[in-house]
C-alpha cells in the first residue's frame, strides 16, 4: 500500500509539470470504457499431502497446476482531472482452464480458475504528439479487492484423490501501461491497448478435500493469483465536441461610389450635392471603411491648367462637407484630376454636365 501511495504522489508531481498547450490531448470529465483480452495465470504449486492409506510408492507433498491462456474482461468508469491525471473505478472478470499438472506426483488436469472484483485506479496520460496526437501513451496503477473461485480443480493418483472447489477474497493490486488511439471522426472516442500485471497481497486460501480408502481430510490450500494480461478496448469521453473549423476571414466589403455633380465652372455645393454627400457619410457608419477617396473632375471647356485647379477646389469642397458631417479628415484623400478622366467622352471645349463631378469612393 505504501508503494501505491508513493506512485500516486509521483504521478501528481508529473501532472503539475504537464504543458498547458497539450491539454487538448487529455481525457477531461466523465468517461466510460471496456476492455477484453487474454490472461496468463501463474502456475500453481500448493503444499498438499496424500493420505498414508493410499499406499503410493512415490508420494508428493505438492499439488502443481499449469493453466491455459484465459479470458480477461474489464468495465470501467472514470473522470479526467487536470494535467493528464484521471481516476477510475473498474469491475473485472478473468477465467482460465487448467492445462496440465501433478497431484501426488501423478499427472492431473481439469478444472477452472475464476477471478472477479473491483479496483480503484489512477492513471497519467503523457502529453506528446501536439494538439491532435495519433497515440497517447499512459501508465497507471490500482488497488482493490478480488475474489478467487476454483471449480473442480484436482487430481487422482491410485486411490488418493484431491478436489479443490471453493472461493476466497483478498486485497489486490495492479500495474498498467497502455496506449490510446483517438478516433478523430468521433470526438471523445478512443481505441485502447493495455498490458496489466495483477496480483494479491496475500494468496487466497481455498478449501480442498483429500480422500483415500477409508480416509477424508479437508485442507485450506493457498493458491497463487498473479497474472499477466494483454487487452484491447474502447473508451468514450463525454462532452467532447469537434474542434471548430477555422473561420475564413471576412471578405472586404466592395468599394461603394457616390457621384456629386456641379454647375458649369462652379465648385460650390448644391442642395442635391449635400444630400448625396450625407448619404456617403451615413454609409460609412454601416460598413467597415478604412479610406475615403474624393476625386474631382471637370469637363473639357477651359484650359487644362484651369480645369486642374477647378477639380481640386471641387474635391476640397466635398471633403470639407464630409468632415462637417463627422468623418475624420485623416480618413479622406482628396485630389483633382482635371479633365483627364472623362465620364462621357467629348471633344475639347465641350460643356458636359456628367463630367463636372466629384467621385466619393468608400474603401
Amino acid at each position: 500500500m505504501k508503494r501505491v501511495l508513493l506512485a500516486s504522489a509521483a504521478l501528481s508531481c508529473i501532472a503539475a509539470a504537464q504543458p498547458r498547450g497539450a491539454a487538448a490531448q487529455m481525457v477531461e470529465g466523465l468517461y466510460v470504457g471496456g476492455l477484453a483480452g487474454v490472461t496468463w495465470l501463474s502456475d500453481t504449486n500448493a503444499p498438499i499431502a496424500p493420505p498414508a492409506s493410499a499406499n503410493l510408492s512415490t508420494p508428493s507433498d505438492h499439488f502443481q497446476r499449469k493453466w491455459d491462456p484465459g479470458f480477461a474482461g474489464v468495465l470501467n468508469v472514470g473522470y479526467g482531472l487536470i494535467g493528464g491525471l484521471r481516476g477510475e473505478l473498474e469491475a473485472f472478470y478473468r477465467t482460465s482452464d487448467a492445462a496440465s499438472g501433478l497431484a501426488f506426483n501423478r499427472p492431473a488436469s481439469g478444472g477452472t480458475a475464476n477471478s472477479y472484483g473491483l479496483m480503484a485506479n489512477v492513471y497519467y496520460d503523457f502529453a506528446i504528439g501536439g494538439p491532435n496526437p495519433v497515440a497517447i501513451p499512459y501508465v497507471g496503477g490500482g488497488v482493490g479487492y478480488a475474489w478467487t473461485d476454483w471449480s473442480s480443480v484436482g487430481g487422482r493418483a491410485g486411490s488418493a484423490a484431491l478436489n479443490i472447489d471453493g472461493s476466497d477474497g483478498s486485497w489486490a493490486y495492479q500495474a498498467i501501461a497502455g496506449v490510446a488511439f483517438p478516433i478523430p471522426a468521433v470526438p471523445g472516442l478512443a481505441i485502447t491497448a493495455e498490458y496489466r500485471y495483477f496480483g494479491t497481497f496475500d494468496n487466497p486460501s481455498l478449501s480442498g478435500t483429500v480422500t483415500g480408502p477409508g480416509y477424508a481430510r479437508s485442507q485450506q490450500i493457498p493458491v497463487a493469483t498473479s497474472n499477466h494480461n494483454v487487452m484491447l478496448g474502447v473508451r468514450f469521453n463525454f462532452g467532447r465536441i469537434p474542434a471548430p473549423a477555422p473561420v475564413a476571414a471576412a471578405a472586404p466589403a466592395p468599394a461603394r461610389t457616390f457621384m456629386v455633380f456641379f454647375d458649369w465652372n462652379r465648385a460650390d455645393l448644391t442642395d442635391r450635392a449635400r444630400q448625396i454627400i450625407a448619404e456617403a457619410a451615413q454609409a460609412r457608419t454601416r460598413q467597415q471603411v478604412t479610406r475615403i477617396d474624393v476625386t474631382g473632375h471637370t469637363d473639357t471647356s477651359g484650359s487644362a491648367q484651369y480645369n486642374q485647379g477647378l477639380s481640386v477646389r471641387r474635391a476640397n469642397a466635398v471633403a470639407a462637407e464630409l468632415v462637417r458631417l463627422g468623418v475624420p479628415r485623416g480618413e479622406i484623400t482628396a485630389r483633382g484630376v482635371g479633365e483627364s478622366q472623362l465620364l462621357v467622352a467629348t471633344p475639347d471645349n465641350t460643356r458636359e454636365p456628367q463630367n463636372r463631378r466629384v467621385e466619393i469612393v468608400l474603401r
